[in-house]
């Protein structure tokens, strides 16, 4: 059955605001406003509407997530930084009750052995990683996929 909230939450953690400038060669020239664009479209195409924010505060991130439930089918959500430690949003990501997908631009996994460990994964459906801005538009499919599946 698919759900009754046609509407998905993309969520940026810390310093994805500098996308396009920040480590171009592991992150891109693209800007986190193109990477939106991008998955605003395929999520447009099939049948969803979305919202995007992005913030370098967890205490506001985590607000976000707590508000999702009444208003989002599910989150797309790439954590920045806070994926290797925030248990705090783990834990709210948990409590939404939200089918949340895990991206990264970049492979976390074949980078510095600190962001080897997720705390999110565990919460996520799963996890899309190494694509560059492609992480996103796969991740947008993969939850309308679980979503209409449901």
């Amino acid at each position: 059955m698919a759900s009754t909230h046609k509407r998905l939450l993309l969520l940026h953690g810390p310093n994805l605001n500098l996308l396009g400038t920040r480590e171009p060669a592991i992150y891109g020239t693209a800007t986190l406003a193109d990477h939106v664009s991008r998955a605003t479209v395929v999520a447009n195409g099939l049948g969803y509407e979305v919202d995007s924010e992005q913030t370098n505060d967890l205490g506001a991130l985590i607000g976000m997530v707590q508000q999702a439930g009444v208003r989002y089918a599910g989150i797309v959500m790439n954590a920045g930084a806070f994926t290797h430690f925030a248990w705090s949003l783990h834990d709210a990501l948990k409590s939404a009750g939200l089918p949340v997908v895990e991206v990264h631009l970049s492979n976390p996994a074949a980078r510095e052995p600190w962001r080897h460990e997720s705390v999110i994964a565990p919460v996520a459906i799963g996890t899309i990683a190494g694509f560059g801005g492609e992480s996103y538009v796969l991740g947008i499919q993969a939850l309308v996929r679980h979503l209409e599946s449901a």
